[in-house]
């Protein structure tokens, strides 16, 4: 029963000792801090986008025919 212990304590310290895991959680952070920027610029910014992009449309179409 000892041995068993003992193997698990060593298997969970050496899990408790591993940072590969910090590199992952820290660019799924700058991700998710991108995607609030992005979310925001578009919503301050999404009527003007619209009507430009409307416009270039109408422009394109008209001038194709």
């Amino acid at each position: 029963m000892y041995a068993v212990l003992s193997t698990l304590k060593r298997h969970l310290e050496a899990l408790l000792r591993q940072d590969e895991g910090q590199g992952l959680v820290e660019y799924g952070l700058i991700l998710a801090l991108i995607a609030v920027v992005a979310i925001a610029a578009l919503t301050f910014l999404g009527g003007d986008v619209s009507s430009t992009l409307t416009n270039v449309g109408n422009t394109l179409a008209n001038a194709g025919g």
